[in-house]
């Protein structure tokens, strides 16, 4: 088993490794203690959920453009 105490190096690899699966209970108990102690992993976690939704709202109006017709 994995310690929950974790570094920062890890506990940033869980919060993009979160984006594509969801996280076992402990692995997400270790985030939350770390982030809890840490100041720059909860800062990380907002440029990240941050950049995600920016990807989604373009994501969205690249699909709700209607195609461009030739003249």
């Amino acid at each position: 088993m994995m310690p929950l105490n974790r570094s920062c190096k890890q506990v940033t690899a869980l919060v993009i490794a979160r984006e594509d699966r969801t996280l076992p209970w402990r692995e997400r108990l270790a985030v939350r203690l770390h982030m809890l102690i840490c100041k720059t992993c909860p800062t990380f976690e907002r440029q990240v959920l941050t950049m995600n939704n920016a990807m989604r709202q373009w994501r969205n109006y690249i699909e709700s453009e209607p195609p461009e017709s030739d003249k």
